[in-house]
């Protein structure tokens, strides 16, 4: 009888916290997409005004691998579109960006209030702080649900779009432990390996229309503003790929991250100090589920859209390295690797990542899953040459972190933020 009311009581609270989180989810999405969906939506022009354009993009844009690569000489590119697609690395591209545009003075399209334009709803361009029909920016690269024609209002014409893929299989384990606590269906999947329940039956958990259900199939699909629950079969998903190969002139692909990056120095006329990484938003490896072959070929199938579109372009990446050059790949992947190395050993205490708990400077500390601090952080070294104090201090600092040192006020994120840590603690979970 005792254990019948356990488990009672147990349901009972993880249902509270789910409500509470999806009722102040619901608020806090409610507060941020409303002042976006104003009257200056009807008057902005289909694309910003030209005169920002002379920063620097070369133009127009090819499918071929050669079309990549250029002459030595060439023009840093500084008007860039980064799709940040969910749970493929992207954060650490995010970095990249945010220091390459601080260092040149660019002008970053920032969401208002958040982290992200009010994703999961469609972008809109008024979502922008401080947005104004006609004005041109620089690089976008926060989270959102990506609409073509609306973000081309903010960039002009010749901006280079890129954006990162990744196995879809890994990329939907790690988006299921990431954020089933904030689905309805997936809360109370109860064992040891939640993942492998949930890939045993899907549907038992799965509704299209239920809340936050987008995270649980075909993430990358939606992300590119597509119908996730398509077939791969589906005609829209060859038409979804040819659409994206049109507007994206570079798809990196995590899993071959520092290829991805050297092929992206080409094309973008960087050079590869503009490159250089600290990997971010690690999970530590006790909260990654293992993938059997079976629950891998399970995990493909559910996501099998994705799964198409990732084939397509990592075949596009490895063809484009190809014309660039084996050899030239592997010299300049050392380089990077070397230079990274460099910095580790001199920016980072220990040289590792570590626990969330043993971070001791908590604006080096990444944002946490509800319930859960399985994001790996940075511990600075605090005897650093002065000269590598700023660049360590740029590469460790998480996104939410530096988005606020490049201005953006997060008061919505920063609400979530504290009801999301506190809600496992008032209800007992």
């Amino acid at each position: 009888m005792f254990g019948t009311e356990e488990k009672k009581m147990k349901l009972i609270r993880r249902l509270s916290i789910w409500v509470v989180l999806a009722s102040i989810t619901m608020v806090i999405r409610y507060l941020s997409d409303s002042p976006a969906r104003d009257n200056r939506l009807s008057v902005a022009p289909l694309s910003c005004s030209p005169n920002m354009s002379e920063l620097g993009n070369q133009p127009g844009h090819s499918d071929s691998p050669e079309s990549l690569f250029r002459a030595k000489e060439c023009t840093p590119t500084r008007n860039i579109m980064f799709l940040k697609t969910h749970k493929t690395a992207s954060s650490t591209i995010l970095n990249i960006l945010f220091r390459f545009g601080e260092k040149h003075q660019l002008k970053f399209a920032f969401p208002d209030s958040r982290n992200d334009f009010s994703y999961p709803s469609p972008f809109l361009c008024s979502g922008v702080k401080d947005f104004n029909p006609g004005d041109c920016f620089n690089i976008v690269c926060n989270h959102m649900r990506f609409d073509p024609r609306e973000v081309a209002r903010l960039l002009p014409e010749n901006s280079v779009y890129i954006t990162i893929l990744r196995d879809p299989a890994v990329m939907f384990e790690s988006s299921f432990n990431y954020y089933h606590k904030t689905i309805p269906f997936t809360y109370g999947i109860g064992g040891d390996n939640k993942v492998s329940e949930f890939l045993h039956d899907p549907w038992a958990y799965y509704s299209p229309q239920a809340y936050n259900s987008f995270y649980l199939r075909n993430l990358l699909m939606f992300d590119f503003g597509f119908d996730n629950n398509l077939e791969p079969e589906h005609p829209a998903v060859a038409g979804a790929i040819r659409r994206l190969s049109d507007r994206f002139r570079l798809v990196l692909i995590a899993e071959h991250f520092e290829e991805s990056l050297v092929l992206l120095k080409e094309a973008l006329c960087w050079t590869t100090e503009d490159l250089i990484f600290f990997q971010l938003n690690a999970r530590r490896r006790s909260s990654v589920s293992r993938l059997t072959p079976r629950l891998r070929a399970k995990a493909l199938a559910w996501n099998g859209a994705d799964w198409r579109l990732y084939l397509h372009f990592n075949a596009t990446l490895w063809a484009r390295v190809a014309v660039y050059g084996e050899e030239r790949m592997e010299r300049e992947v050392k380089e990077l690797r070397d230079m990274n190395a460099k910095l580790r050993a001199i920016c980072i205490e220990g040289g590792e990542a570590v626990e969330a708990a043993e971070i001791q400077d908590r604006g080096l500390l990444p944002w946490q899953p509800v319930g859960e601090e399985s994001i790996l952080g940075y511990n600075m070294r605090t005897n650093l040459e002065p000269k590598y104090r700023e660049l360590c201090r740029k590469m460790l600092t998480p996104e939410i972190q530096y988005l606020s040192d490049l201005g953006v006020n997060l008061w919505l994120t920063r609400l979530w933020g504290w009801v999301k840590d506190w809600i496992p603690v008032i209800v007992g979970n």
